[in-house]
Formats: C-alpha cells, sequence, structure tokens
C-alpha cells in the first residue's frame, strides 16, 4: 500500500525548521538582567471623559473635534472615554480610570471632595459667559402647571441625582420658592446609560411625567426627534459656575498645564477653531480655580445633598 505524501507546503516549513533548528548555534542569557514584559498597550494614553448627559452618540460627535485637537495642540495622547453613568464617571476618576474629567459643577464637588480631584479650567457657554442654570418644563398643554406653585403634588423627572442644570439647581430654585422634596407626588431619575437629559425631555413630551428639569441648551438636542414647541420651561434657575475641567489626585501638573493651554487658546475668531468649539457646543474656556465652585457647595447645604451619597 502507498504511503501518504505530506502536502508539499507542509513539507517545506518542517524542512526550513529542521535545517535551522541544526545551523542555529546557542545563543548566550544573562539572568542577572531582565526586562519588562510587553503589555500590548502604549506607554500611556490620558483618558479624557465627557459625564455622559447625553448619549455616548451625541458625546463623541461633541468632544471628538476637541480631542483631537488637544492631542495634536500638546503632542500627548489623549484617548475619550464613555462612562455609562454619572455615578460610573465619578467612580472612575477615583479610581484613575479618567485622566481628564469634563463634568457639571455638582459632579466636580463630589469628586474633589471624595478623591481629591482638582479643577483647572471652566468652559465659556455659548452665551458667552463661564456659568449655566437649569430649566423646568412641562408639557404647553397641561391644563394643571401654570406657575411654579403648581408643581406641588406633581410627578417630577429629572436627569440625574447628581446633575447639576437637570436636578441640583432645580431642587434649589424649589426650596427658594418654599417647595421641598417631600411637596412632590414622585421623583424619578432618567434610566439607563447616558442620554439622560435627553430622557428627561422625551419622558414629558410623552406625559409620563408632569414636570422635568434639564440644563439650559438641552431642548435643542432632541429638536429632531419632537416638536420642542410643545415644551414650556415654567421657570429657569439662578446661573451657577459652569462646566469644568478637572484632573485627577497625584495627575501630573505639567501634563495638565498643556493641556489647559491648548483650552485657552481656543478662539472663536480663529477660523480653525470654529468647527471644534461649534461641535463642542461652547464659545472657548478661562482658568478656574476649586474656589469657584463654593456657590455650588453652599447650594448642596441648602438642600441638605450629602457629598458622601
Amino acid at each position: 500500500m502507498a504511503k501518504a505524501l505530506l502536502p508539499l507546503p507542509l513539507l517545506a516549513s518542517l524542512l526550513f525548521f529542521f535545517s535551522c533548528s541544526q545551523e542555529e548555534k546557542p545563543v548566550p542569557v544573562d539572568l542577572s538582567k531582565r526586562e519588562g514584559l510587553y503589555s500590548g498597550k502604549e506607554d500611556y494614553t490620558i483618558n479624557y471623559a465627557y459625564l455622559p448627559q447625553f448619549s455616548h452618540r451625541v458625546s463623541f460627535a461633541r468632544h471628538n473635534p476637541l480631542v483631537g485637537y488637544l492631542s495634536r495642540e500638546t503632542g500627548l495622547p489623549l484617548k475619550q472615554v464613555f462612562p455609562d453613568t454619572f455615578d460610573e464617571h465619578i467612580k472612575m476618576v477615583g479610581q484613575g480610570k479618567i485622566d481628564i474629567s469634563f463634568s457639571n459643577p455638582a459632579a466636580y464637588v463630589k469628586m474633589a471632595h471624595r478623591f481629591g480631584a482638582w479643577a483647572f479650567a471652566r468652559i465659556i457657554e455659548e452665551h458667552g459667559k463661564p456659568s449655566f442654570r437649569g430649566h423646568i418644563i412641562c408639557r404647553i398643554d397641561n391644563p394643571s402647571i401654570h406657575t411654579l406653585e403648581d408643581c406641588r403634588g406633581k410627578r417630577w423627572i429629572a436627569v440625574d441625582p447628581t446633575s447639576a442644570g437637570g436636578y441640583i439647581f432645580g431642587l434649589g430654585h424649589f426650596f427658594d420658592h418654599g417647595i421641598v422634596k417631600e411637596d412632590f407626588a414622585e421623583i424619578a431619575f432618567a434610566p439607563g446609560p447616558g442620554g439622560k437629559q435627553e430622557k428627561v425631555v422625551l419622558a414629558v413630551y410623552a406625559g409620563r411625567y408632569d414636570i422635568g428639569t434639564v440644563r439650559e441648551g438641552a431642548l435643542t438636542v432632541v429638536a429632531d426627534k419632537v416638536d420642542v414647541s410643545e415644551i414650556r420651561i415654567i421657570a429657569s434657575t439662578d446661573y451657577y459656575p459652569g462646566w469644568v475641567y478637572a484632573a485627577r489626585k497625584d495627575f501630573d501638573p505639567a501634563l495638565v498645564e498643556k493641556i489647559n493651554g491648548a483650552l485657552l487658546r481656543l478662539d472663536r475668531e480663529n477660523p480653525a477653531h470654529q468647527p471644534i468649539l461649534r461641535a463642542a457646543h461652547i464659545s472657548g474656556a478661562v482658568r478656574s480655580t476649586d474656589e469657584d465652585f463654593d456657590p455650588v457647595r453652599e447650594l448642596f447645604r441648602k438642600v441638605r445633598f450629602d457629598l458622601d451619597d
């Protein structure tokens, strides 16, 4: 019986292997010297995260051009990462998984208190100020709500317990008008990961809740989904310090200064910067320090907000 022949490619590979094994000489190895194993990652990556007030799709569209600009300007390897929730974002800063955080001032105050994060810049909002506010909204055809006082006994949906414009600012506004949490039939928070501002507007539009709280400018995000003229702003809150750039504790201050310098150089009169700023819905940035956010801490004390919660 004829013997089966090996396929030619396999036979050639075996001959090459054995010929190399016979010809190669042993290589001396000095076991007193060792190199670290390659982990498959770059030497380092600077993780940049946008607090997930909007969907990941919106977060990426708004900040990917900005992250690219910062990388080019500084020569640093910035990468945008996407926490699913406000709480996850805060914890990732504490775990060192987020190096540069872009968040609302309420989340920042919690991160500073719990994990030692430190502020270095605030954005200039599209209206030209480094501050913003929240809106309290309802359907325009809701027959039972005409004034802020009419919100008593109603079902309220907010963005997140740590949302500034989408909850804390509104809570403070109600408090200043003699309305406390116990006066509502229900206070609910937008479910699921990301997209929470949109979910509040859609829940009010659909009639699932009587009132909602969102940050200024959130209605434009859902203008392609619903007729936002059907939504009425019942009241607007006071202005508070704007969204903040913060670094995690122990992050290299020299790297922060490079990133901050690039942020501060953004100029809405510069044609090359205009699409970056438009995408991010900001007008620029200013230097900031932790003390800038003391008005938010005072608001927390007023509404008895627990920073450790």
